[in-house]
């Protein structure tokens, strides 16, 4: 009688043992030998991005976004404050130099030239009667000289007349010497009212000379209280457009409180902000472009302001020769900087690269366009367009541009 022979599992015939350790045996020799180091992920060609190194000139720049503004802007403050009566011109309007624009009221300045008025008017009354009371005093001083010349004249005959009298004893003593006395008197009297004339004089014409500055200081502050009342009428500093205007009917306007502005419009500049990493890089004198209805126009930097503000400073750009026509206050413009001149370099396209090697490294293509590996380069300036290449890459090759986030930490991409 036939035995069933029950046939082995695979594991346990030996010849299956014999094929596996043979494979396992050419893969290890394989790896050692034959096989290349590193990791390697294989990546589909078509959604890479493959950037050539090129040499050409290397202008480095900045692009900046920038805003139209008047070259010039005068604000208008107000120099006195009071109540917006009459607004008589609006934003927008074009306006020469002295125009009204608002007028204002003010009540207490009103009261105050009615005050500084009959303050002069009292001050020019007073030097009319000192002037008339000094003119009185000449009068009465000269009246009165007239009559001690009159007196004097006759005790003087008087005492000669007694003196030839005395002398041959036809009058006594005592009549001569009140003759004498009366003469003397009346000489001394007549010296006491030229002093008091002199000296009169003198004070009266002090005290005009006060009175007279005392007048023109009242004057001139009288002149400054009515040209105050004139600076309610706030007018237009310079010829240009009005801006802005602050302003309502019945507002109360504080004194120095800000009302609008005059743009000077013979002219414009650009202002942008810039990262403060280029505050060291960027002064007077750099030249910019930007395009406009299809044609650039050129631009200098003018002003760099030092104060940095969330990471950012400012700087003013105006034209260059040409200015374009139609531009207006408020339009933004895509500007770019320069920061030097053009030179000759190695460059690369920006890329996503760079996010992920922070310019240490980079893919680069062999020239048979099936793998990519691994290669240190060192990067110098950038602009918003391209890489300068320093050291590791060479004219004519090509590199894988876009990020590196999903190869993770391979050595080798497989192209296919």
């Amino acid at each position: 009688m036939d035995r069933i022979i029950e046939k082995k599992p695979w594991y346990l015939q030996k010849k299956n043992w014999y094929l596996a350790g043979a494979v396992l045996a050419v893969i290890i020799l394989y790896a050692a030998f034959l096989g290349e180091p590193g990791s390697r992920l294989r990546v589909d060609r078509d959604k890479l991005s493959i950037a050539e190194v090129q040499s050409d000139h290397f202008q480095e720049y900045i692009a900046r976004t920038g805003t139209v503004n008047p070259i010039t802007t005068v604000y208008l403050d107000a120099i006195e404050g009071g109540r917006v009566e009459e607004i008589l011109l609006e934003e927008g309007s074009m306006v020469q130099k002295g125009d009204v624009i608002l007028r204002l009221s003010n009540s207490e300045l009103n009261l105050q030239i009615l005050n500084s008025e009959a303050a002069f008017t009292e001050q020019v009354n007073r030097l009319r009667d000192t002037r008339l009371s000094m003119q009185q005093d000449r009068l009465s001083i000269k009246r009165s000289l007239l009559d001690i010349e009159l007196s004097l004249s006759k005790s003087r005959r008087a005492f000669k007349r007694n003196k030839i009298f005395y002398e041959k004893d036809l009058i006594s003593r005592e009549e001569f010497d009140e003759s004498n006395d009366n003469f003397k008197y009346f000489q001394q009297s007549k010296d006491l009212l030229l002093l008091r004339q002199r000296t009169d004089s003198l004070a009266r014409t002090i005290q005009i000379q006060r009175l007279d500055a005392n007048l023109r200081n009242m004057e001139n502050n009288l002149e400054l209280v009515r040209a105050k009342l004139q600076n309610l009428n706030v007018k237009a500093p310079v010829t240009g457009q009005l801006g802005s205007l602050n302003a309502e009917l019945g507002e109360s306007k504080a004194r120095g409180q800000r009302l609008g502005q005059v743009n000077v419009l013979d002219n414009y500049k650009i202002n942008a902000m810039v990262d403060e990493l280029y505050i060291a890089r960027l002064s007077k004198g750099l030249k910019a472009k930007f395009k406009f209805s299809g044609k650039e126009y050129n631009l200098i930097v003018y002003k760099v302001y030092p104060e940095v503000r969330g990471g950012q400073f400012e700087i003013d750009m105006k034209f260059i020769g040409e200015l374009p026509s139609g531009i207006r206050t408020g339009q933004t413009f895509r500007t770019k900087i320069e920061l030097g001149e053009p030179r000759e370099a190695i460059l690369i396209p920006r890329g996503g690269f760079f996010q992920s090697t922070g310019g240490q490294w980079i893919f680069v293509i062999d020239p048979s366009g099936s793998f990519a590996t691994k290669r240190a380069i060192k990067l110098g300036n950038q602009n918003p367009k391209y890489y300068e290449v320093l050291e590791g890459l060479a004219p004519g090759e090509k590199v894988v541009a876009n990020g590196y986030e999903s190869y993770g930490d391979v050595d080798k991409l497989v192209l296919k």
